[in-house]
């Protein structure tokens, strides 16, 4: 009975520690690691949590050729994410390979109403994936392989297709791929541009350079506020 006494004590003593441990750990406020981790988790889901609209804001600061800060118009946004058919065949591929989650795309137009620009937003799992995708687009300006125009009918960009592609770029950030391409509102074949003019389009390389930052950027999470669960 003595023995039996005592491991029962030692018993109620383990469980009674065992208790407290498991409630310091409900109560206690999260590490730095967990709020980084969450942070990091937050950033690869704002493809999907963000508002379009967000993501893709409805006019875009640019420094124009001229010099001056200028603001692009959105046009529209694509109602469609799938990996498939938003870029050139040879980028679907390595996409695939990447684990592509989805691809978001908007139209955007210069002020001057001549330069018709498409912002993609490549989603994929993490950062290593998507450093290994960004591989397979042109560093060099070239608009193929690359994001795939789209046009919106009844507008000025209604002509913009694949052939009137003349610039293109790609930039990358956390787990996302930001790719540009852009051409003139006439829908005038690349081939059919006797002198190209890299400057004109330049500008489209800062729209989506602003996308990606602001879809990249880290916020720590703020335990108590709005959106927030900790």
């Amino acid at each position: 009975m003595v023995v039996t006494s005592a491991l029962a004590l030692i018993c109620a003593i383990t469980a009674g520690i065992a208790a407290s441990a498991a409630g310091a750990e409900l109560t206690r406020g999260p590490t730095q690691a967990e709020l980084e981790r969450a942070a990091k988790r937050e950033v690869a889901d704002r493809w999907r949590s963000w508002p379009a609209g967000r993501i893709f804001p409805a006019t875009l600061a640019y420094y124009a050729e001229q010099g001056g800060e200028e603001r692009a118009r959105r046009v529209g946004i694509s109602t469609t994410t799938d990996c498939a058919g938003a870029v050139d065949r040879k980028a679907e591929s390595a996409l695939r390979r990447a684990g592509c989650r989805a691809v978001l795309r908007a139209t955007y137009l210069d002020a001057l109403q001549g330069v018709v620009v498409t912002v993609g937003v490549v989603a994929l799992p993490d950062e290593l994936r998507a450093v290994r995708a960004k591989k397979v687009f042109s560093a060099s300006g070239k608009p193929v392989p690359g994001i795939r125009p789209m046009a919106f009918a009844g507008t000025v960009t209604d002509r913009f297709t694949a052939a009137g592609r003349q610039a293109g770029s790609v930039r990358q950030a956390g787990p996302y791929l930001v790719l540009t391409t852009a051409g003139q509102v006439d829908g005038r074949p690349a081939r059919a541009v006797g002198g190209q003019r890299p400057a004109v389009f330049s500008f489209a390389a800062d729209l989506g350079e602003h996308v990606l930052t602001e879809l990249s950027t880290p916020r720590m999470p703020e335990c108590g506020a709005k959106g927030w669960q900790c």
